[in-house]
């Protein structure tokens, strides 16, 4: 999500500045993939109440214009055949299993829920749609969206906050998107909100996000916490600097933006991931069980998962 609140860390913490500037720091407009645009559309409790009485799960199917539209774009790049089948079974299965609604005036398509379908399964592409069960709503609205309410620190301390948000993830709750947002993803441009807030999803599913998902078995928390921790840190280090930065520094708030942030650029951009955070990129890569710079980048290494 935009602007979040602080998220205890497991395994890997947070910042250790103090809970203003750890937590609600803005993100510095240079490096913003999330411009804070005049918005009055303000996020409605009742809009999300009204979700569970709309389409319901499976209320579209696959819209085939939409869905040879979106595999054009470059997020879809390199997939083969037989990839691209496994996609469309992941797209199908999840526009069974969710809700689509539109709120703040839009009218939900099924072109519109195929191509977030689409964005989200290329992230589960070879874990399963499974991995996205215990919740059913995805609430989308026209642009971006004003949260404002009362949010506490991990210190105990209870701040009002305003933010223009691109999305929202709900633990056990809905999943929100601006439309405008999900329309500006899929283009190799470092920014795909269904993915971002798809990620926080996953972190999800073994409590509050705090950027450790379940991992698979085989895998080393220890070696994810230390490599993650480790390049949390030198984020945090440059953007306290002002330093000029490969990764956004939204990516800096809190270890659940890190790994949310860090998976958009794992599908959008693995090359700059690679450059930046190599030992990152191999641990997503046995996360998502996918070599992303290998696939859409003809010169890219494989990695071993």
């Amino acid at each position: 999500m935009r602007g979040a609140a602080g998220i205890t860390g497991i395994r890997y913490t947070g910042r250790d500045e103090g809970a203003e500037k750890r937590y609600h720091r803005p993100c510095p407009e240079p490096f913003s993939r999330y411009p804070m645009r005049d918005t009055e559309t303000k996020l409605n409790p009742l809009d999300l109440l009204a979700s569970l009485f709309g389409s319901g799960k499976g209320g579209y199917g696959l819209d085939e214009a939409a869905w040879r539209a979106v595999l054009e774009l470059p997020l879809f790049d390199g997939l083969d055949a037989a990839e691209r089948q496994r996609l469309r079974n992941r797209v199908i299965g999840l526009l069974a299993d969710k809700a689509f609604s539109g709120a703040g005036g839009l009218e939900m398509t099924g072109a519109m829920a195929t191509t977030i379908a689409a964005f989200a399964a290329l992230q589960v592409l070879n874990l399963g749609e499974d991995w996205y069960a215990g919740w059913t709503e995805i609430v989308v609205y026209p642009g971006e969206f004003v949260y404002e309410g009362e949010q506490m620190d991990e210190t105990g301390v209870v701040h009002h906050v305003r933010h223009a948000r691109s999305g929202e993830a709900m633990e056990r709750g809905p999943l929100v998107l601006s439309w405008q947002d999900v329309e500006g993803s899929g283009r190799g441009g470092r920014f795909n909100v269904v993915i971002h807030e798809f990620a926080h999803k996953l972190d999800m599913r073994n409590g509050s996000a705090n950027g450790r998902p379940p991992l698979h078995a085989g895998m080393d928390s220890d070696d994810w916490a230390r490599i993650l921790q480790a390049a949390y840190d030198d984020l945090c280090r440059r953007v306290d600097r002002n330093e000029e930065t490969l990764i956004d520094p939204y990516a800096s708030e809190n270890p659940a933006e890190f790994f949310a942030v860090l998976s958009e650029y794992f599908f959008e951009a693995p090359d700059v991931l690679h450059k930046a955070c190599p030992a990152v990129y191999a641990q997503l890569a046995q996360f998502y069980r996918q070599d992303t710079l290998a696939r859409l980048s003809p010169t890219g290494g494989a990695i071993a998962l």
